[in-house]
């Protein structure tokens, strides 16, 4: 389903009929809609390694993992988008009543690519750091063994620790639990580094 050309910016509610009669996924803000890539093989396999450890580590717990096939909406921008992972401690909270798009996620990572990269640290990061609920976020690296984790305090800062290595650990505090990188990056080919610009629209 091809996305319409319109001559005025997109409702909100416009959008979201649009999205949820379309074959692909598309990220919604402030009028526009942006297409969103697939991914690498090794991108694919990360997040399916890393939603398979939570799953196994969270199974019996308030705490659930979910695909990017969730969408979420930031309450405090309009931002619409389907993070890589996103896990929710306690009910579920939508944004409205067809229950299709979360609210309140406690923990969001993202599979780092090329193409995305600097939107992931930078315009989608502020947006998520709106987010009341929001304790961690995660940017997972496809070129090694390597995740960035970015904790906001009791103070409201945000601070950075990065686990390295395929021997290394990253613990994630507001799930209580440690994954182990080699589970994480287990079978995974990392890609040579590239000096490619993104061409992500910005937000």
């Amino acid at each position: 389903m091809a996305i319409p050309k319109m001559s005025r910016p997109l409702t909100e509610t416009e959008y979201l009929a649009i999205e949820r009669a379309a074959e692909f996924k598309s990220e919604f803000f402030d009028g526009e809609m942006f297409a969103m890539a697939g991914g690498s093989p090794m991108h694919s396999l990360i997040a399916a390694n890393l939603i398979g450890e939570l799953h196994g580590r969270l199974k019996g717990r308030p705490c659930v993992p979910f695909t990017s096939d969730l969408r979420l909406k930031v309450m405090a921008t309009g931002l619409h988008t389907y993070p890589d992972l996103s896990v929710v401690c306690g009910p579920l909270e939508f944004a409205d009543q067809e229950e299709d798009t979360i609210i309140n996620p406690t923990l969001l990572a993202e599979v780092l690519s090329d193409s995305t990269e600097g939107y992931d640290r930078g315009k989608k990061f502020e947006h998520y750091r709106q987010i009341p609920t929001l304790r961690e976020y995660l940017l997972v690296s496809q070129k090694e063994p390597r995740i960035e984790q970015f904790i906001r305090g009791d103070d409201g800062e945000w601070r950075l620790r990065e686990a390295a290595g395929m021997e290394a650990e990253i613990q994630l505090p507001s799930l209580q639990i440690t994954l182990p990188l080699a589970e994480v990056f287990a079978q995974v080919k990392f890609e040579a580094a590239s000096l490619r610009v993104s061409s992500r629209p910005p937000l």
